[in-house]
């Protein structure tokens, strides 16, 4: 499980995709909380997070939605520059 970004709080990775499933998603973690977000739309995919941490988590994969994307397929990861 690899880390790709770290902010406010917020460990976001992403699970191998052959030993996860569909469609693709990250993971948010906090202290307290972990949930799957879609790449696709930002949306939590089920469970519950903090709104504030959700906004962020949106707007984090809607600006990396791409090299989010290109992880996803390739399993190639990379370090993403956390949210200002």
């Amino acid at each position: 499980m690899p880390t790709i970004s770290y902010f406010y709080g917020i460990i976001i990775v992403m699970y191998l995709r052959n030993k996860e499933h569909n469609p693709p998603h990250i993971h948010a973690i906090t202290q307290d909380f972990d949930a799957p977000f879609l790449i696709a739309t930002g949306e939590i995919m089920e469970g519950e997070f903090p709104p504030k941490a959700t906004i962020m988590v949106k707007e984090f994969i809607l600006k990396y939605q791409r090299e989010l994307l290109t992880m996803w397929e390739t399993e190639k990861y990379q370090k993403l520059p956390p949210l200002d």
